[in-house]
This record gives structure tokens, sequence and C-alpha cells, in this order.
């Protein structure tokens, strides 16, 4: 088995064309956010990989094994839930929206211009699609959002996952049109705090604390 202790984020410093050359590995997400893991390479060399603990590895990072050899990675297609705006009624604030109350969740979430990715979970695709989204099932990289506890040299790199827009149609969008279109999601902010000069604050307090 060949050792592998250092990783370089991104490649960064390498000549172009040495990782091109190199041997791969793809990994998913679940792997490549370990720091000790086995895989094997395009090479088939086994690899033993011991990384400083909390290093998370990324899609076009590059492994250095112990016998000086590099070992690109490449991020395996997976799994996950797409979530889109409706096009029809439907605006970007709906995806922001989306992605605050995931955060509430502390759900692992990978986001785009136009589009959020996460893990496949059946009660979280239902509460998006309440929400008027769209949500399909697809298969491909998962590079979520590092956050500000990332590994020092990450940041918000995503590596050469570039979402290579691996729309495979396989749509499991339940219901015809955007969701379901009932579920309003109640986070009404109506908070009707009129001081109707009688000392009762009549704050009734629609939607809060609906964040389930």
């Amino acid at each position: 088995m060949l050792t592998v202790h250092k990783l370089i984020p991104q490649g960064r410093g390498l000549a172009p064309v040495l990782v091109r050359r190199a041997a791969h590995v793809a990994l998913d997400w679940d792997t490549r956010q370990k720091s000790r893991f086995d895989a094997t390479d395009s090479a088939g060399r086994q690899l033993g990989v011991f990384l400083p603990r909390g290093q998370v590895v990324r899609g076009g990072d590059v492994l250095v094994a112990e016998d000086g050899s590099l070992i690109r990675v490449d991020a395996a297609p997976q799994p996950v839930l797409v979530v889109r705006a409706c096009a029809e009624h439907g605006s970007a604030f709906d995806l922001l929206r989306a992605a605050y109350h995931l955060g509430n969740r502390h759900v692992q979430l990978e986001l785009k211009p136009d589009h959020l990715k996460l893990e496949p979970d059946h009660v979280l695709a239902e509460m998006l699609r309440a929400m008027h989204l769209i949500v399909r099932e697809e298969r491909a990289p998962f590079e979520p959002e590092a956050g500000a506890y990332a590994a020092a040299g990450h940041g918000h790199a995503h590596g050469s996952a570039h979402d290579h827009g691996h729309r495979h149609g396989q749509s499991h969008a339940h219901g015809p049109g955007c969701g379901h279109g009932h579920g309003h999601d109640h986070g009404h902010e109506h908070d009707h705090g009129h001081d109707h000069g009688h000392g009762h604050d009549h704050r009734h307090g629609h939607g809060r604390g609906h964040d389930h």
C-alpha cells in the first residue's frame, strides 16, 4: 500500500502538464470529508491516505504519495438533490430563502448561482417542494460550501467539480408544476405590534418558529 500524507489544494504550484499526466482517483463526498481513508487510483495502486485531522479533500486537489508520485482527486458523481426556482412564478430569492432554512438545519449545501445541491433527504425534499421549488434527484459531483471553519488553503474553492450540467433527466419531482403548490412555509412576519393605546401588545406572531 502506498501511503499519502500530503495534499496540495487544487495542485497549486504544480505544472498543469504534471497534474494532467498524474494518476487520478474518483472519490465521493462521504470519503473526501474524511482525513483518513483507503482508495485505489487509476494505476491500480492501493492508497492509504493519512491527512491532518479536519482536512477536507476537494475535487481538483492533488495528493502526494510517499514516493513523490502525484494523484489527482476527482469528485465522483453521486446521488444529490438539485433545487431550482420555479421558472413560472419563482425567483432567485426563493433559492436564497431555501438556503437560509437549510443552513438553520446545518445541512451541507453546494451553492450555485441558479441552483442548490444537497445530499438526498426525503423530508428536506418535501419541505423544499412545499416552498414551491423544483427538486430533482440527479447524479453529480458534490462540493458543499466550505464555511469559515474550513481548513486553510481551501476557503470557498470548489475544485474542478465544475457542475458540468449533469442533468440526466432523472426528474422525480412529485406532482405537476413547481412543488406541491400548497406548502406555504408559514414564515409570515405579521408582527402586529400595534399599540392601540390600551396597553395590549397584539403580537400574533404568525410564522414565528415554524422553521421545523
